[in-house]
């Protein structure tokens, strides 16, 4: 791997695993990752076509702001963090059980 290949593995930080987005990988063949706050686009799409031997449609990212929590008297921030939405390519499946 190049210096470029783990610059780009490092972009996906982890799959999210939920109600909504395992609906949306069985429909639409749409995964939904938290990644890096800086990543583009292009960087994502790459990432995931590298790190899982897939072609990539489109992808969408979201800023996701901080939840405001409180614990007793102090007030906290939650971190804010991106997600993207992976659209596959029709004839390509990422499944995470194996990956």
């Amino acid at each position: 791997m190049s210096i470029n290949q783990y610059q780009l593995a490092s972009v996906l930080e982890a799959p999210i695993i939920s109600e909504k987005s395992t609906i949306a990988a069985e429909k639409n063949k749409r995964f939904v990752f938290k990644v890096q706050k800086q990543a583009t686009k292009k960087q994502v799409k790459n990432a995931v076509e590298i790190m899982f031997g897939v072609e990539v449609d489109s992808v969408q990212v979201l800023n996701i702001k901080g939840k405001q929590k409180r614990a007793g008297r102090t007030l906290g921030q939650r971190s804010d963090w991106k997600k993207a939405y992976v659209k596959l390519k029709p004839g390509h499946d990422i499944e995470f059980s194996a990956a």
